[in-house]
């Protein structure tokens, strides 16, 4: 199988701490892939090696059979990787729609930048906020808008971290809708604590304890193995 990531033996320290213990990890295109764990598993550093945040200690990443170990993060962009962060990092001081059209001038200028900013906003559920400046919305709408600014990149990859926390259940209902329609054009890797959205959108689910990935399968094999639930889904293992 062709896979659109595939990491080798990546690791990363800090300090006397590591974060990412040697991690073999891989994803296929069109893919919904769950990553999961408790607070310090790893999850974050993880994916902040694949969209080239941070440098890996030792290991490769490689993208679509390419090495993008060494390129910097705006390089993976062009590329195709989009990574929504855990505390959000819109423009404050700009409105929502500068926001979106910022990220959306990559792809688009005049007329088509303005129709392209307008659907996003709309499909995020926030067209009717495109004047508000960004530190006017609420933190789970702010959650959304950089959902929409991640979209418009028109990424491959695009990496969602936390992105339901602060949501209403009927912000999240129509959240779990639009990540489904997303995975028709990118592949989405997304960490999660909500199990009831995990459950609902991933295809796989990776799980990640102290730097290193101990189970990955389907939802229905992760919900059936004893010792994911005792550590991450709050099920009692056997023995």
């Amino acid at each position: 199988m062709t896979w659109l990531v595939e990491t080798r033996a990546l690791t990363r320290r800090f300090g006397g701490l590591t974060a990412v213990d040697g991690v073999d990890f891989t994803l296929p295109e069109g893919d919904i892939r769950a990553l999961i764990g408790p607070n310090g598993a790893g999850k974050t550093t993880l994916v902040s090696l694949l969209c080239g945040r941070v440098a890996p200690s030792e290991g490769r990443v490689i993208f679509d059979g390419r090495d993008i170990t060494g390129m910097p993060a705006h390089r993976r962009v062009d590329l195709g990787i989009a990574y929504t962060f855990q505390i959000t990092s819109v423009f404050a001081n700009l409105s929502v729609h500068d926001n979106v059209a910022l990220a959306a001038q990559r792809h688009a200028a005049g007329d088509a930048l303005r129709r392209e900013t307008a659907a996003l906003l709309e499909k995020v559920g926030l067209a009717g906020r495109a004047d508000v400046l960004a530190r006017e919305l609420a933190y789970g709408h702010q959650r959304l808008l950089e959902l929409a600014m991640g979209l418009a990149l028109k990424p491959r990859l695009l990496i969602l971290d936390e992105p339901t926390q602060g949501l209403s259940d009927g912000e999240i209902e129509g959240f779990v809708a639009l990540v489904r329609d997303v995975a028709a054009q990118a592949t989405v890797l997304l960490i999660e604590h909500n199990m009831d959205v995990v459950m609902q959108l991933a295809q796989t689910i990776t799980v990640m304890d102290r730097g290193r990935i101990i189970a990955e399968g389907t939802p229905d094999a992760i919900r059936a193995n004893a010792a994911v639930q005792a550590a991450y889904l709050g099920a009692p293992a056997d023995g």
